[in-house]
């Protein structure tokens, strides 16, 4: 007996029909049921997570092609990004002498380490310091800096994995964190002494 290949046409559709169906009701079934867990300290099934990422990197992409670089070896640029990057990242995304925080450790999914990892595209890296990624804790730091503040940062992001801690402290010099521990200098004991100057901690001081 011989099969015609439009049968096999329509057995293929209608296999894949019901496979694509199966999907659907099992998504519809997952997020009424309230079964998937939300919590942060419990990673994703494989098959979410890879969505989520394709789904990220794609939008990503696609939006950020159109973004025009600005000549990112200023050292001006360089040192105020730096400036920027301490007061307002290294909570997440660490730095040069600055491994761990307590934040960080708590946060799904992990943000990456800057200070090792480095970045990749530049047109990507500015379009996602401005407008933020939803539901990953990264926020759109556009909504309080203007663009030239964020293109400083990642004038900086591309020269900090070959930074020592020492070069790095010296490019921001007072910063107000412990390197060892991304710590704010005030949980440090308080120097009492009348010669100690105060002066310093408005020098970096952006209202982040």
């Amino acid at each position: 007996m011989t099969i015609s290949p439009s049968f096999n046409r329509t057995s293929a559709a209608l296999t894949l029909g019901a496979i694509a169906l199966a999907v659907a009701l099992g998504l519809v079934v997952m997020v009424y049921s309230g079964l998937y867990s939300v919590a942060a300290d419990e990673p994703h099934y494989l098959f979410v997570s890879n969505i989520l990422d394709q789904l990220r990197d794609r939008s990503v992409s696609r939006h950020a092609r159109d973004v025009v670089v600005p000549n990112l070896e200023d050292p001006a640029m360089i040192a105020e990004g730096a400036e920027h990057y301490s007061g307002m990242c290294t909570g997440c995304h660490l730095a040069p002498g600055v491994t761990d925080s307590e934040i960080r450790t708590g946060l799904y999914p992990q943000p990456p380490n800057l200070a090792i990892r480095g970045i990749g595209d530049p047109k990507a890296v500015f379009w996602t310091i401005k407008h933020g990624i939803k539901m990953s804790g990264m926020p759109a730091w556009g909504t309080s800096h203007e663009d030239e503040a964020i293109w400083n940062i990642v004038a900086f992001l591309r020269k900090m994995p070959s930074m020592s801690p020492e070069a790095y402290q010296a490019l921001i010099g007072t910063s107000g964190e412990n390197p060892e521990s991304g710590t704010p200098d005030h949980d440090k004991p308080h120097d009492p002494s009348p010669d100690h100057d105060h002066s310093h901690a408005h020098q970096h001081d952006h209202g982040h």
